[in-house]
């Protein structure tokens, strides 16, 4: 049995869980809680950044981050499912996770910034220079909506679980201006089960 150190509202977390679902390796996988805030939660010794997700494997190697995550799930699956075997899907499913990640990345960032900093400390070149990031990525999705194939590639449920966060985080900001988007979400929630089943508390 795998171990999944996690927490409900990671959308990283939530990139693995869906993957784990498409690949159907969900019932090997034991989800136990994590607070990265806390100095003594074992996530740090698994972990040396403290970071979520970290799987921990039957033989107690740690795999971390999400990225490194879902390409072991695939292989764990028998490879070439959700990390495209042919080299030009591969890129382009690598560099949608590298996108939608770094569209994760800058959301939590924001979010973070407002819970542990007070208002009159925030730095708004900084707060700048993440919206920029978020706006230029949802700008260039929207112009050029990526295909959906009927097993969910890494870059795919990236993009999905980025989208999610923003509704989660943001209250759904983004939709108004992203039309293609939005209709693209819809599209792969109603073929992939697992986006609605791990969808973040309310």
């Amino acid at each position: 049995m795998l171990t999944l150190r996690s927490s409900p509202s990671s959308p990283f977390v939530r990139k693995v869980r869906i993957a784990a679902s498409v690949l159907g390796l969900e019932p090997e996988i034991a989800l136990e809680p994590a607070d990265t805030m806390n100095a003594s939660d074992p996530v740090r010794r698994q972990n040396p950044l403290g970071k979520i997700p970290a799987l921990v494997l039957e033989d107690g190697t740690v795999l971390f981050d999400s990225r490194v995550i879902l390409d072991y799930l695939d292989y764990r699956a028998g490879g070439g499912r959700i990390v495209p075997s042919d080299a030009g899907a591969r890129f382009a499913a690598l560099r949608l996770q590298a996108l939608a990640d770094g569209l994760m990345d800058a959301s939590v960032l924001l979010v973070y910034e407002g819970r542990f900093r007070p208002a009159e400390r925030h730095e708004p070149k900084w707060l700048d220079h993440q919206s920029g990031k978020i706006a230029r990525a949802l700008a260039a999705l929207e112009a050029t909506p990526p295909a959906l194939s009927t097993t969910p590639d890494v870059g795919q449920i990236a993009l999905a679980c980025a989208l999610g966060y923003r509704d989660f985080r943001f209250e759904g900001t983004w939709r108004r201006e992203h039309p293609r988007l939005v209709a693209w979400l819809d599209r792969f929630a109603a073929r992939v089960p697992a986006f609605a089943a791990t969808a973040p508390p309310a």
